[in-house]
């Protein structure tokens, strides 16, 4: 885990991750409530909209998750800090362990009066998952949202073929797979979701504790 390139900074996990981001994008907006729980800049639109029309209720009920993803980001940065030398655990594996156990606990609640509940312990996960595993391969790149990763695909894809750079070009493929694989967790959280509702969110947990077991591994 000291060496130079570590097994979370990998492909494959990225992969994984990206699985677990579609799936639970796709689980908050069929059975909970209609909402995309993983990014926050809908969230802080529907606040301002809020503000405006001095709707101080909904403009809470937009402001919480926003709220929860700020405490998913500095109790990842808290677990960095206090681990980050820790020598039987890796960090960021236990960060997953604290995603596994908010699924989980999602799972057991049920649909409607605790959509709310789920849609902000779902925004902690991914603020967790998006501030441990930034990097693959030395890229930037994010688990839980794709905007970021759309642009980086893109313009690697321009600049690859401009100056004849196979790197550059490995890079946008690897960053479409990240896409890809998000759109492949959306359509199995669609599919899953839509038979076995609120628990199918435990299918995302055996994709976390793949990643958890893999990091085991150099």
């Amino acid at each position: 885990m000291k060496s130079e390139k570590q097994m979370s900074d990998t492909h494959f996990l990225g992969l994984i991750l990206a699985l677990v981001g579609g799936f639970l994008d796709a689980y908050t907006y069929i059975c909970r409530g209609g909402v995309f729980a993983n990014a926050q800049t809908g969230n802080i639109v529907l606040l301002g909209i809020q503000i405006t029309s001095l709707n101080w209720g909904r403009a809470l009920y937009y402001f919480m998750p926003v709220l929860s993803f700020i405490a998913g980001i500095l109790i990842c940065e808290l677990i960095q800090t206090r681990f980050k030398w820790k020598e039987s655990l890796h960090w960021r594996q236990l960060t997953v362990l604290l995603e596994l156990f908010c699924l989980a606990a999602a799972g057991f609640l049920p649909l409607g009066k605790f959509d709310t509940a789920v849609n902000i312990l779902v925004s902690f996960v991914c603020a967790l998952q998006v501030e441990a595993f930034r990097k693959m391969n030395g890229n930037t790149y994010a688990t839980t949202m794709c905007t970021g990763n759309l642009r980086s695909a893109t313009q690697n894809l321009y600049l690859g073929f401009r100056e004849k750079d196979r790197n550059r070009l490995i890079d946008s493929l690897q960053y479409y797979n990240v896409i890809l694989f998000f759109i492949i967790g959306a359509a199995t959280g669609a599919l899953l979701t839509a038979r076995f509702g609120g628990q199918s969110v435990w299918v995302c947990c055996l994709g976390l504790l793949a990643v958890f077991a893999a990091m085991f591994r150099k």
